[in-house]
Protein backbone atom coordinates (compact mmCIF):
# COMPACT_ATOMS: atom_id res chain seq x y z
CA UNK A 1 0.00 0.00 0.00
CA UNK A 2 1.32 3.46 -0.94
CA UNK A 3 1.67 5.93 1.94
CA UNK A 4 3.67 8.90 3.18
CA UNK A 5 7.12 7.82 4.41
CA UNK A 6 9.60 9.41 6.79
CA UNK A 7 13.20 8.58 5.85
CA UNK A 8 15.51 8.26 8.89
CA UNK A 9 19.14 7.24 9.44
CA UNK A 10 19.46 3.99 11.40
CA UNK A 11 21.32 5.70 14.25
CA UNK A 12 18.37 8.07 14.86
CA UNK A 13 15.59 5.53 14.22
CA UNK A 14 14.61 4.75 17.83
CA UNK A 15 14.49 8.40 18.88
CA UNK A 16 12.32 9.29 15.87
CA UNK A 17 10.08 6.25 16.40
CA UNK A 18 9.29 7.44 19.94
CA UNK A 19 8.61 10.95 18.65
CA UNK A 20 6.17 9.62 16.03
CA UNK A 21 4.32 7.47 18.56
CA UNK A 22 4.10 10.34 21.06
CA UNK A 23 2.45 12.62 18.49
CA UNK A 24 0.33 9.83 16.97
CA UNK A 25 2.00 10.25 13.56
CA UNK A 26 3.04 6.60 13.09
CA UNK A 27 0.56 4.48 11.15
CA UNK A 28 -0.31 1.28 13.02
CA UNK A 29 -1.75 -0.53 10.01
CA UNK A 30 1.51 -0.59 7.98
CA UNK A 31 4.90 -2.20 8.60
CA UNK A 32 7.98 0.01 8.61
CA UNK A 33 10.57 -0.67 5.86
CA UNK A 34 14.26 -1.13 6.66
CA UNK A 35 16.81 -0.35 3.94
CA UNK A 36 20.60 -0.67 3.96
CA UNK A 37 21.28 2.51 5.94
CA UNK A 38 17.80 3.95 6.35
CA UNK A 39 14.45 3.15 7.97
CA UNK A 40 11.22 4.35 6.36
CA UNK A 41 8.36 4.98 8.80
CA UNK A 42 4.76 5.01 7.44
CA UNK A 43 3.18 8.21 8.70
CA UNK A 44 -0.22 9.89 8.71
CA UNK A 45 -1.17 12.78 6.43
CA UNK A 46 -1.24 15.13 9.43
CA UNK A 47 2.17 13.89 10.43
CA UNK A 48 3.58 14.50 6.95
CA UNK A 49 2.51 18.16 7.04
CA UNK A 50 3.96 18.75 10.50
CA UNK A 51 7.18 16.90 9.70
CA UNK A 52 7.75 18.85 6.48
CA UNK A 53 7.46 22.05 8.45
CA UNK A 54 10.14 20.71 10.80
CA UNK A 55 12.50 19.93 7.86
CA UNK A 56 12.17 16.12 8.08
CA UNK A 57 12.43 14.36 4.72
CA UNK A 58 9.02 13.04 3.74
CA UNK A 59 8.41 11.03 0.59
CA UNK A 60 5.97 8.43 -0.68
CA UNK A 61 6.56 4.67 -1.04
CA UNK A 62 4.89 1.26 -0.81
CA UNK A 63 4.51 -0.42 2.59
CA UNK A 64 3.33 -3.87 3.57
CA UNK A 65 0.04 -3.97 5.46
CA UNK A 66 0.14 -5.14 9.07
CA UNK A 67 -2.39 -7.59 10.44
CA UNK A 68 -3.92 -5.89 13.48
CA UNK A 69 -4.98 -8.19 16.32
CA UNK A 70 -7.78 -6.56 18.33
CA UNK A 71 -7.12 -6.21 22.05
CA UNK A 72 -10.82 -6.65 22.78
CA UNK A 73 -14.00 -7.75 21.02
CA UNK A 74 -15.18 -4.16 21.52
CA UNK A 75 -12.64 -2.99 18.93
CA UNK A 76 -14.55 -4.95 16.26
CA UNK A 77 -17.97 -3.43 16.92
CA UNK A 78 -19.24 -0.18 15.38
CA UNK A 79 -21.80 1.33 17.71
CA UNK A 80 -22.76 4.86 18.73
CA UNK A 81 -20.63 6.06 21.64
CA UNK A 82 -23.53 5.91 24.11
CA UNK A 83 -24.13 2.22 23.25
CA UNK A 84 -20.46 1.27 22.97
CA UNK A 85 -19.92 2.11 26.64
CA UNK A 86 -22.75 -0.33 27.53
CA UNK A 87 -20.84 -3.33 26.14
CA UNK A 88 -19.96 -5.82 28.92
CA UNK A 89 -16.36 -5.69 30.10
CA UNK A 90 -16.39 -9.38 30.99
CA UNK A 91 -18.09 -12.64 30.04
CA UNK A 92 -17.73 -16.31 30.94
CA UNK A 93 -15.96 -18.91 28.83
CA UNK A 94 -16.86 -22.56 29.38
CA UNK A 95 -14.80 -24.76 27.10
CA UNK A 96 -15.36 -23.37 23.60
CA UNK A 97 -18.57 -21.51 24.50
CA UNK A 98 -18.80 -17.86 25.58
CA UNK A 99 -21.70 -16.77 27.78
CA UNK A 100 -22.53 -13.07 27.72
CA UNK A 101 -25.20 -10.92 29.36
CA UNK A 102 -26.55 -7.89 27.48
CA UNK A 103 -28.84 -5.15 28.65
CA UNK A 104 -31.95 -4.29 26.64
CA UNK A 105 -30.25 -1.42 24.79
CA UNK A 106 -27.85 -3.89 23.11
CA UNK A 107 -30.23 -6.72 22.20
CA UNK A 108 -30.74 -5.49 18.63
CA UNK A 109 -26.96 -5.71 18.14
CA UNK A 110 -26.58 -9.18 19.69
CA UNK A 111 -25.52 -10.93 16.47
CA UNK A 112 -22.81 -8.37 15.74
CA UNK A 113 -21.57 -8.66 19.32
CA UNK A 114 -21.50 -12.46 19.07
CA UNK A 115 -19.54 -12.40 15.80
CA UNK A 116 -17.04 -9.94 17.31
CA UNK A 117 -16.43 -12.29 20.23
CA UNK A 118 -15.70 -15.16 17.83
CA UNK A 119 -13.27 -13.03 15.82
CA UNK A 120 -11.46 -11.80 18.93
CA UNK A 121 -11.21 -15.29 20.50
CA UNK A 122 -10.09 -17.90 17.97
CA UNK A 123 -10.63 -20.79 20.42
CA UNK A 124 -14.34 -20.03 20.73
CA UNK A 125 -16.89 -21.88 18.60
CA UNK A 126 -20.18 -20.61 20.03
CA UNK A 127 -21.50 -17.46 21.71
CA UNK A 128 -24.63 -17.58 23.85
CA UNK A 129 -26.76 -14.81 25.28
CA UNK A 130 -27.69 -15.88 28.82
CA UNK A 131 -30.51 -14.94 31.14
CA UNK A 132 -30.65 -15.25 34.97
CA UNK A 133 -30.45 -18.66 36.63
CA UNK A 134 -33.88 -19.85 37.79
CA UNK A 135 -35.45 -22.64 39.81
CA UNK A 136 -34.15 -25.37 42.08
CA UNK A 137 -32.38 -27.08 39.17
CA UNK A 138 -30.33 -23.91 38.53
CA UNK A 139 -30.96 -23.83 34.80
CA UNK A 140 -31.14 -20.72 32.64
CA UNK A 141 -32.52 -19.70 29.31
CA UNK A 142 -29.84 -19.32 26.66
CA UNK A 143 -29.86 -18.10 23.06
CA UNK A 144 -27.12 -18.93 20.58
CA UNK A 145 -26.25 -15.64 18.84
CA UNK A 146 -23.13 -16.66 16.89
CA UNK A 147 -21.16 -19.73 15.84
CA UNK A 148 -22.04 -23.42 16.02
CA UNK A 149 -25.45 -24.51 17.29
CA UNK A 150 -24.10 -26.43 20.27
CA UNK A 151 -24.50 -26.24 24.04
CA UNK A 152 -22.27 -29.13 25.11
CA UNK A 153 -18.56 -28.55 25.56
CA UNK A 154 -15.44 -29.77 27.39
CA UNK A 155 -14.06 -27.40 30.00
CA UNK A 156 -10.59 -27.70 31.54
CA UNK A 157 -9.68 -26.56 35.06
CA UNK A 158 -6.40 -27.26 36.84
CA UNK A 159 -5.73 -30.15 34.48
CA UNK A 160 -9.17 -31.68 35.11
CA UNK A 161 -11.78 -32.25 32.43
CA UNK A 162 -15.49 -31.36 32.77
CA UNK A 163 -18.20 -32.14 30.24
CA UNK A 164 -20.84 -29.43 30.57
CA UNK A 165 -24.13 -28.83 28.76
CA UNK A 166 -24.95 -25.19 29.49
CA UNK A 167 -28.55 -25.68 28.37
CA UNK A 168 -29.20 -28.32 31.04
CA UNK A 169 -26.96 -27.48 33.99
CA UNK A 170 -25.33 -24.52 35.74
CA UNK A 171 -21.54 -24.23 35.80
CA UNK A 172 -19.42 -21.25 36.83
CA UNK A 173 -15.81 -21.10 35.57
CA UNK A 174 -15.26 -18.11 37.88
CA UNK A 175 -15.30 -20.41 40.92
CA UNK A 176 -12.16 -22.26 39.80
CA UNK A 177 -9.92 -20.55 42.37
CA UNK A 178 -12.52 -21.04 45.10
CA UNK A 179 -12.75 -24.76 44.37
CA UNK A 180 -8.96 -25.08 44.57
CA UNK A 181 -8.87 -23.04 47.80
CA UNK A 182 -11.41 -25.31 49.48
CA UNK A 183 -9.51 -28.41 48.34
CA UNK A 184 -6.44 -27.15 50.22
CA UNK A 185 -8.45 -26.92 53.46
CA UNK A 186 -9.64 -30.54 53.39
CA UNK A 187 -8.01 -32.84 55.95
CA UNK A 188 -7.10 -36.46 55.33
CA UNK A 189 -9.92 -38.91 55.98
CA UNK A 190 -12.82 -36.45 55.95
CA UNK A 191 -16.34 -37.36 54.92
CA UNK A 192 -17.58 -34.62 52.60
CA UNK A 193 -21.06 -33.83 51.29
CA UNK A 194 -21.47 -31.62 48.21
CA UNK A 195 -25.18 -30.80 48.62
CA UNK A 196 -25.78 -29.11 45.26
CA UNK A 197 -23.06 -30.75 43.21
CA UNK A 198 -24.16 -29.99 39.64
CA UNK A 199 -21.67 -31.64 37.27
CA UNK A 200 -19.43 -32.15 40.36
CA UNK A 201 -16.65 -29.54 39.95
CA UNK A 202 -16.21 -29.03 43.71
CA UNK A 203 -16.26 -32.78 44.37
CA UNK A 204 -13.79 -33.54 41.58
CA UNK A 205 -11.29 -30.80 42.48
CA UNK A 206 -11.37 -31.89 46.14
CA UNK A 207 -11.10 -35.56 45.18
CA UNK A 208 -8.10 -34.91 42.96
CA UNK A 209 -6.11 -32.52 45.15
CA UNK A 210 -7.03 -33.74 48.67
CA UNK A 211 -7.31 -37.07 50.42
CA UNK A 212 -10.82 -37.35 51.89
CA UNK A 213 -12.32 -40.65 52.97
CA UNK A 214 -15.38 -40.21 50.73
CA UNK A 215 -17.24 -37.43 48.91
CA UNK A 216 -20.99 -37.63 48.37
CA UNK A 217 -22.01 -35.50 45.36
CA UNK A 218 -25.75 -34.83 45.67
CA UNK A 219 -28.07 -33.15 43.15
CA UNK A 220 -31.73 -33.46 42.18
CA UNK A 221 -31.16 -32.54 38.51
CA UNK A 222 -30.89 -35.87 36.68
CA UNK A 223 -29.10 -34.21 33.74
CA UNK A 224 -26.46 -32.84 36.12
CA UNK A 225 -26.14 -36.19 37.88
CA UNK A 226 -25.53 -38.01 34.58
CA UNK A 227 -22.80 -35.52 33.60
CA UNK A 228 -21.31 -35.71 37.11
CA UNK A 229 -20.99 -39.48 36.82
CA UNK A 230 -19.24 -39.09 33.46
CA UNK A 231 -16.90 -36.40 34.79
CA UNK A 232 -15.97 -38.47 37.83
CA UNK A 233 -15.18 -41.43 35.58
CA UNK A 234 -13.01 -39.51 33.09
CA UNK A 235 -11.06 -37.92 35.95
CA UNK A 236 -10.44 -41.35 37.52
CA UNK A 237 -12.20 -40.65 40.82
CA UNK A 238 -14.75 -43.47 41.01
CA UNK A 239 -13.12 -44.73 44.22
CA UNK A 240 -13.48 -41.36 45.99
CA UNK A 241 -16.82 -39.88 44.91
CA UNK A 242 -20.32 -41.32 45.11
CA UNK A 243 -23.04 -39.53 43.13
CA UNK A 244 -26.56 -39.42 44.56
CA UNK A 245 -29.63 -38.09 42.74
CA UNK A 246 -31.72 -36.73 45.58
CA UNK A 247 -33.49 -33.60 46.85
CA UNK A 248 -31.41 -31.79 49.49
CA UNK A 249 -34.63 -31.02 51.40
CA UNK A 250 -34.62 -34.64 52.56
CA UNK A 251 -30.88 -35.25 52.53
CA UNK A 252 -30.84 -36.54 56.12
CA UNK A 253 -32.82 -39.64 55.02
CA UNK A 254 -29.85 -40.81 52.93
CA UNK A 255 -27.32 -40.36 55.69
CA UNK A 256 -29.46 -41.98 58.37
CA UNK A 257 -29.49 -45.09 56.18
CA UNK A 258 -25.75 -44.86 55.62
CA UNK A 259 -25.13 -44.09 59.30
CA UNK A 260 -22.82 -41.27 58.21
CA UNK A 261 -22.13 -37.71 59.33
CA UNK A 262 -20.36 -35.01 57.31
CA UNK A 263 -17.08 -33.47 58.46
CA UNK A 264 -17.34 -30.89 55.69
CA UNK A 265 -20.33 -29.69 53.64
CA UNK A 266 -20.36 -27.66 50.40
CA UNK A 267 -23.49 -25.52 49.94
CA UNK A 268 -23.12 -23.86 46.55
CA UNK A 269 -26.69 -22.74 45.84
CA UNK A 270 -26.69 -18.92 45.73
CA UNK A 271 -29.99 -17.18 46.56
CA UNK A 272 -31.42 -20.37 48.11
CA UNK A 273 -28.71 -22.04 50.23
CA UNK A 274 -30.10 -20.51 53.44
CA UNK A 275 -33.33 -22.47 52.95
CA UNK A 276 -31.34 -25.71 53.28
CA UNK A 277 -29.08 -24.73 56.17
CA UNK A 278 -31.17 -26.67 58.68
CA UNK A 279 -30.94 -29.77 56.45
CA UNK A 280 -27.18 -29.40 56.30
CA UNK A 281 -26.91 -29.33 60.10
CA UNK A 282 -28.99 -32.52 60.30
CA UNK A 283 -26.16 -34.42 58.58
CA UNK A 284 -23.27 -32.53 60.22
CA UNK A 285 -20.79 -34.21 62.54
CA UNK A 286 -20.34 -32.80 66.06
CA UNK A 287 -17.79 -30.44 64.54
CA UNK A 288 -18.28 -29.62 60.88
CA UNK A 289 -16.93 -27.10 58.37
CA UNK A 290 -19.59 -25.68 56.04
CA UNK A 291 -18.67 -23.76 52.89
CA UNK A 292 -21.79 -21.70 52.34
CA UNK A 293 -22.32 -19.60 49.17
CA UNK A 294 -24.81 -16.82 48.55
CA UNK A 295 -25.43 -13.72 46.43
CA UNK A 296 -26.22 -10.70 48.56
CA UNK A 297 -26.05 -6.93 48.72
CA UNK A 298 -23.41 -5.66 51.11
CA UNK A 299 -26.02 -4.34 53.54
CA UNK A 300 -27.80 -7.74 53.68
CA UNK A 301 -24.78 -9.85 54.65
CA UNK A 302 -25.09 -9.23 58.42
CA UNK A 303 -28.79 -10.15 58.36
CA UNK A 304 -28.02 -13.43 56.56
CA UNK A 305 -25.31 -14.27 59.12
CA UNK A 306 -27.77 -13.66 61.96
CA UNK A 307 -30.33 -15.89 60.24
CA UNK A 308 -27.80 -18.76 59.98
CA UNK A 309 -26.84 -18.34 63.65
CA UNK A 310 -30.55 -18.50 64.60
CA UNK A 311 -31.07 -21.73 62.63
CA UNK A 312 -27.94 -23.23 64.17
CA UNK A 313 -29.16 -22.55 67.70
CA UNK A 314 -32.47 -24.18 66.85
CA UNK A 315 -30.52 -27.25 65.73
CA UNK A 316 -28.34 -27.18 68.87
CA UNK A 317 -25.18 -25.92 67.12
CA UNK A 318 -22.88 -23.00 67.79
CA UNK A 319 -21.33 -21.27 64.80
CA UNK A 320 -17.88 -20.67 66.26
CA UNK A 321 -16.34 -19.10 63.15
CA UNK A 322 -17.89 -17.36 60.16
CA UNK A 323 -15.24 -16.09 57.74
CA UNK A 324 -16.63 -14.18 54.75
CA UNK A 325 -14.90 -14.21 51.34
CA UNK A 326 -16.16 -11.90 48.58
CA UNK A 327 -15.53 -14.03 45.51
CA UNK A 328 -16.82 -11.81 42.71
CA UNK A 329 -19.26 -9.05 41.83
CA UNK A 330 -22.51 -10.55 40.56
CA UNK A 331 -24.41 -7.36 39.71
CA UNK A 332 -24.20 -3.72 40.73
CA UNK A 333 -24.01 -3.73 44.56
CA UNK A 334 -24.46 -7.54 44.71
CA UNK A 335 -21.66 -9.92 45.65
CA UNK A 336 -21.12 -13.64 45.23
CA UNK A 337 -19.85 -14.50 48.71
CA UNK A 338 -18.55 -17.59 50.42
CA UNK A 339 -18.74 -18.08 54.19
CA UNK A 340 -16.45 -20.62 55.84
CA UNK A 341 -18.46 -21.73 58.87
CA UNK A 342 -17.24 -23.83 61.78
CA UNK A 343 -20.31 -25.44 63.35
CA UNK A 344 -19.99 -27.22 66.70
CA UNK A 345 -22.69 -29.35 68.31
CA UNK A 346 -23.82 -28.23 71.76
CA UNK A 347 -23.44 -31.28 74.01
CA UNK A 348 -25.60 -31.13 77.12
CA UNK A 349 -23.79 -31.69 80.40
CA UNK A 350 -24.75 -34.95 82.06
CA UNK A 351 -25.00 -34.63 85.86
Amino acid sequence: MKAKALEVDLKNAEKIRRFLIKHDYLRKDLKLFKGKNKIYFPITEIGSISLKQNLYQVSERNFQEKKIIPSSYKDLISLPKNLHKELPTSYDIIGKIALIKLNEKLLKNKKEIGEALLKANKNLKTVCLVYPVKGELRTRKIEIIAGKKQTKTIHFEYGLKFIVDINKVYFSPRLANERKRVSKLVQKGETIVDMFAGVAPFSIVIGKFSNPKIIYAVDKNIEAVDLAKTNIKINNLLDKIEVICFDAKNIEKIFVKKDKKADRIIMNLPFSAHIYFENALKIAANQCIIHYYDILKREDIRERKNYLIKIAKKMNFNLEKMVINKIKTYAPREFYIGIDITAKKIIADVA
